[in-house]
């Protein structure tokens, strides 16, 4: 699609971006030693660049920033991966070198690495997220308006917690859920019992039950863990110190998802196997539409043992973090594979 005059300059640009956070032009670009055409010849690339979809112009300068395609393209074809460098990778060894026990205290000590070494956000899932699994679901009415939601995990963890129930809703329907739900969601980990809650559930409830979003609204209720221990922040202000988030509506945006668990866990729980990147709008939820958020899975002997996780603005620095999580996930899944075998 792209000659490969224009993907030096994309390149180029993106590279000068990511470090400046100002809109690049073509002087700059000229001056670099590894581009080499005068700043006419990368005017024009850069104009067709745009016309393309790939930079946008902010304002009247002439001036030039990436835009989503233009990311999307770079760490897709461009970016190069796995480079870390010596410091980085001492601090991480040096984290792996420490004995620590609990496996709480491992996953809060990576993620708070991650942000030390990145500035921006990091995101930690643990291993019981992925390994807690729905082995048994029970709602009981205890009055007309109030029910006992009852969740029994493969590891034998029940989890009692009391739902609304419309006043207006059938104790046949509440049934017909709970089998539905029963038949489809048994063995399904627990991070992702929401998305297959409004997937596969709501299809078939949709099919029998009249009152079908009520429904899956109580359902949604029950299944809302209060344990929040599974998830590791680090570096939740960072972004403060983003140009890009100087607006201070984008920043509460942001902060508020922080502190909505059930939210974040429903963002990992769509998130692809291996290294994942999804740049500004990719992201489906709205407060992070102007972030990019890559994750890294790691498993033992093929099982999915947890997501490490690297929020920050589309003006990231793709490779480094990307090498960073490479490295990380990897030594994460050798030190708990003995824990969890």
């Amino acid at each position: 699609m792209l000659t490969e005059r224009q993907r030096m300059i994309l390149n180029a640009i993106i590279d000068d971006y990511i470090r400046s956070a100002e809109p690049v032009g073509s002087r700059s670009i000229s001056k670099r030693g590894d581009v080499g055409y005068s700043p006419a010849t990368i005017r024009n690339e850069m104009a067709d660049l745009e016309d393309l979809g790939f930079l946008e112009q902010p304002h009247t300068s002439a001036g030039r920033i990436p835009s989503i395609k233009g990311y999307r393209y770079y760490v897709d074809h461009l970016v190069r991966h796995g480079e870390v460098n010596e410091q980085d990778l001492s601090t991480i060894r040096t984290f792996f070198a420490d004995k620590m026990n609990q496996t709480e205290q491992i996953i809060q000590h990576a993620a708070m690495i991650l942000s030390n070494l990145t500035n921006y956000t990091s995101i930690v899932l643990g291993p019981e997220t992925f390994s807690n699994s729905l082995k048994h679901f029970q709602l009981i009415p205890i009055s007309s308006d109030t029910a006992v939601a009852i969740v029994v995990t493969n590891t034998g963890h029940v989890e009692n917690k009391t739902v609304s129930i419309p006043a207006d809703m059938s104790m046949q329907d509440i049934e017909q859920a709970v089998n539905i739900l029963n038949t489809r969601l048994i063995g399904v980990p627990l991070v992702r019992l929401k998305s297959k809650l409004y997937s596969e559930v709501g299809e078939e409830l949709g099919r029998y039950v009249d009152k079908c979003e009520l429904l899956l609204g109580v359902l949604d209720e029950a299944l809302t863990s209060e344990d929040e221990n599974r998830m590791f922040l680090s570096g939740t202000t960072n972004m403060l110190m983003q140009p890009e988030f100087k607006d201070v509506d984008k920043v509460k945006t942001l902060l508020d998802l922080f502190d909505e668990t059930p939210a974040l866990m429903r963002i990992f729980s769509a998130l692809p196997s291996g290294i994942g990147v999804r740049i500004g709008t990719e992201n489906a939820h709205v407060a992070i539409n102007n972030c990019s958020l890559i994750t890294a899975s790691f498993s033992v002997e093929g099982q999915s043992f947890g997501t490490i996780g690297i929020l920050g603005p589309t003006r990231m620095d793709y490779g480094k973090v990307i090498g960073l999580l490479e490295v990380l996930s990897s030594d994460m899944a050798a030190l708990l594979s003995g824990r969890f075998k």
